[in-house]
């Protein structure tokens, strides 16, 4: 008997940047409507080989993903990138999307940080009726910038908190910035009862993972992989069950570990962890959700049944209504129980 399809297996995507889910025909595409000039690594050369174990090669990254965002010039721009996002993810078997942006990058082209969020959750809404699957918003603060304007995107959204955003981040570059200064932001998220979920674990290790939790309260890491390294803090991530958002692709890409087989997921989960599969940005890894769970089929030999645990965490993890979130976990429960296809 063959595996299942894993794109019958119905999941939740809690690791999405806004603009890294752009398409890349569409971002050649808008780059030539708007005449931005785009480097090799994002037209004929893509996907770009990507590293962030130093600053530089970081900051290479960042200048890629800042020229993507910049063909983002109209309406219809955004609108179609959380359209096509929402129908890619529909297409891989997502059931419910959560797409996280930083309305401060786009403020200044679309009036404003609170114009910009009002755009983002209209499309948002268009995009879930045209395809069917749930869509939310989690507002990210970057951690390069001054913790007072992450106070001010917590304070945004807390203004949209039950109206389409349903929780709040902290991203960029983990090495950068002092963590523990961005916990006034998560006090105001938490206050509106908004999960948080921060960048951790990934381009630093247990350290900023135990901050993460202590500091700013993580209901979910973005990344958290690298908890692995300690026993006794995976131990607590466990028993606090805080929700990984492990992005394997990612994970190699910027160098983190060599191959999708040294990207710690079997540990993971035999520990007990929750995790939830993620994108993270599809634009510039050249990879999707899909990606992720055949990977840990592939490289790590999870069982259709481990691979429906997977999917069952991610929606447990996620803020979706509880209509939703029964309605899927039956359909999992159906996919691990249909025949598998024949050969």
């Amino acid at each position: 008997m063959a595996p299942r399809d894993l794109r019958g297996l119905p999941k939740a995507h809690l690791h999405l940047h806004f603009t890294g889910s752009m398409r890349h025909s569409s971002l050649v595409e808008l780059a030539d409507l708007h005449g931005v000039r785009l480097p090799d690594a994002l037209r004929e050369q893509w996907p770009p080989q990507l590293s962030a174990a130093d600053e530089k090669g970081w900051f290479r990254f960042q200048r890629l993903y800042d020229i993507a965002r910049s063909v983002l010039r109209t309406e219809d721009d955004v609108r179609r990138l959380v359209r096509e996002a929402a129908e890619d993810d529909a297409a891989e078997g997502s059931a419910w999307l959560e797409i996280q942006v930083d309305p401060s990058g786009y403020a200044a082209l679309f009036g404003g940080i609170t114009a910009f969020t009002d755009l983002v959750l209209d499309a948002a809404r268009s995009a879930s009726e045209s395809t069917g699957i749930g869509i939310a918003v989690v507002i990210a603060a970057n951690r390069t910038r001054h913790p007072l304007d992450a106070r001010t995107l917590a304070r945004l959204a807390v203004q949209y908190a039950g109206r389409g955003v349903v929780g709040f981040g902290l991203s960029n570059d983990e090495r950068r910035g002092v963590t523990e200064d961005f916990a006034a932001a998560f006090r105001i998220a938490d206050r509106a009862g908004l999960i948080a979920a921060p960048h951790g674990g990934e381009l630093r290790g247990p350290d900023n993972i135990r901050t993460c939790l202590d500091a700013l309260g993580a209901d979910r890491l973005g990344h958290g992989v690298r908890v692995a390294e300690d026993a006794a803090l995976l131990a607590r991530v466990v028993e606090q069950q805080v929700t990984l958002e492990v992005c394997p692709a990612s994970n190699v890409s910027l160098g983190v570990y060599p191959e999708l087989r040294a990207v710690p997921l079997r540990r993971l989960v035999d520990a007990g962890a929750r995790l939830a599969l993620g994108a993270d940005d599809p634009l510039l890894f050249g990879s999707r959700l899909l990606d992720q769970y055949q990977a840990a089929r592939d490289a790590h030999g999870f069982s259709d049944a481990e691979l429906a645990a997977l999917a069952r965490a991610s929606i447990e993890g996620s803020a979706a209504p509880p209509n939703v979130r029964k309605q899927v976990l039956e359909d999992i429960d159906a996919w691990l129980n249909s025949p598998g296809p024949v050969h």
